[in-house]
C-alpha cells in the first residue's frame, strides 16, 4: 500500500497491489486529494492564455484510477486489470514525458472558432532543455483527435528525450516550452524550479 504523499519513480507502473478497496479509499480520500492537489501544482504549465500542459505520472494516474473505482464501484479483478491497462501507458517510461494538452476556451462560440483555426497544434508544441534541439511530441497514439475541420480541445502527447538532454536537465539546464502554430505562438519563461524538479523525477 502506498502512502498518500509518496512520489513513486517514473518507471513504476500501477499494479493491483497499489490499489485500495473502495472502503479504504473512502477513509483516506481527503488526505489523498490534498496531497494530489499540491502535487498537480508542480505538474501543470500554462502556455499562453488558452493552453495548459498537464504532465502525467504514477501518482496522478493512481489517483485517477482510485477515483474511477470509487465512482463506478469497480471491484472485479479483471475489470481492475482492464483499467490499469488503460492508465499505465500514460505513466512516463524513464526517458520521456507524457502530457495531457488542453485548449481552454470557456465560451462555446469562441471555442468552436478557435479549434477550427488550430488544426495540427498538437504536433507543434515543443520542449527545449538547455541548448539541445527542441523536442516535438508524438501525438494521440491511441486515436486521432483532429479532423479536416477542427482540432480537439484535448490531446495526449509523448515527448522522447536523448540521454544528453536528460543529463543537461539533471545538471540544472533551463526548460522552455513553445507553441509554434501560426495561430497560437507562445513561449513559457524558464520553468519554475518546483516544476522542473517534479519533472526530473520522470527520468530514470
Amino acid at each position: 500500500m502506498t502512502s498518500t504523499n509518496e512520489v513513486k519513480p517514473a518507471m513504476k507502473k500501477i499494479s493491483l497491489s497499489d490499489l485500495l478497496s473502495i472502503e479504504a479509499y473512502e477513509a483516506q480520500r481527503p488526505a489523498i486529494r490534498t496531497a494530489i492537489m499540491d502535487h498537480k501544482k508542480t505538474r501543470r504549465v500554462a502556455l499562453g492564455p488558452n493552453a495548459m500542459l498537464h504532465f502525467e505520472d504514477y501518482m496522478v494516474m493512481r489517483y485517477q484510477v482510485l477515483e474511477l473505482i470509487r465512482a463506478e464501484k469497480i471491484t472485479a479483478k479483471e475489470d481492475l486489470k482492464g483499467e490499469l491497462e488503460a492508465y499505465n501507458p500514460l505513466i512516463p517510461d524513464g526517458k520521456n514525458l507524457k502530457v495531457t494538452f488542453m485548449l481552454e476556451y470557456p465560451d462555446e462560440v469562441e471555442r468552436r472558432e478557435r479549434l477550427g483555426q488550430l488544426i495540427g497544434i498538437e504536433e507543434l508544441i515543443s520542449i527545449q532543455i538547455g541548448d539541445h534541439d527542441p523536442v516535438f511530441p508524438i501525438a494521440n497514439e491511441d486515436l486521432p483527435r483532429s479532423t479536416d475541420d477542427k482540432t480537439s480541445s484535448v490531446h495526449f502527447l509523448r515527448f522522447e528525450f536523448s540521454d544528453e538532454a536528460i543529463a543537461a536537465a539533471k545538471a540544472g539546464a533551463d526548460w522552455i516550452i513553445r507553441s509554434e502554430h501560426m495561430n497560437y505562438q507562445y513561449s513559457t519563461d524558464t520553468l519554475a524550479k518546483e516544476i522542473t524538479e517534479s519533472l526530473l523525477r520522470d527520468f530514470a
